[in-house]
């Protein structure tokens, strides 16, 4: 696993224990070399973003329970793959992120300023 920072080379906070997000299911966006999608950007699901995703084929509000997979709602917090915001921001339909969150490997494919344009204040 790489070292749990974020975009700001801080510690990394965690994005959502409920649902319980991330690559590796650890609620924190964290990555490494067995995470070649880079769910590492952390997100605010709206109901416009769902929608679009699903469109798209990137299907995160269906509950699929025979994976424990309860699905996304809008309100939500969730560590979104690299090519899946690229996709929704080429289309003007990124998602906010959370950019304490945010894993910092993501840098090498979306320049900060790029996020920043999308950013919303981390809650305490």
């Amino acid at each position: 696993m790489f070292k749990p920072l974020n975009v700001f080379g801080e510690p990394l906070k965690p994005c959502s224990k409920d649902p319980v997000t991330g690559f590796y299911r650890d609620g924190s966006c964290n990555s490494g070399m067995d995470n070649p999608a880079l769910h590492t950007i952390c997100i605010l699901a709206t109901e416009e973003f769902l929608e679009y995703s699903k469109k798209v084929g990137n299907d995160l509000s269906t509950p699929m329970p025979q994976y424990g997979f309860l699905g996304v709602k809008a309100g939500e917090k969730w560590c979104l793959a690299a090519g899946n915001f690229y996709r929704a921001m080429k289309h003007g339909k990124a998602p906010k992120v959370f950019l304490e969150s945010t894993h910092q490997v993501i840098l090498e494919h979306i320049p900060l300023e790029t996020l920043e344009k999308f950013a919303v204040e981390q809650e305490s």
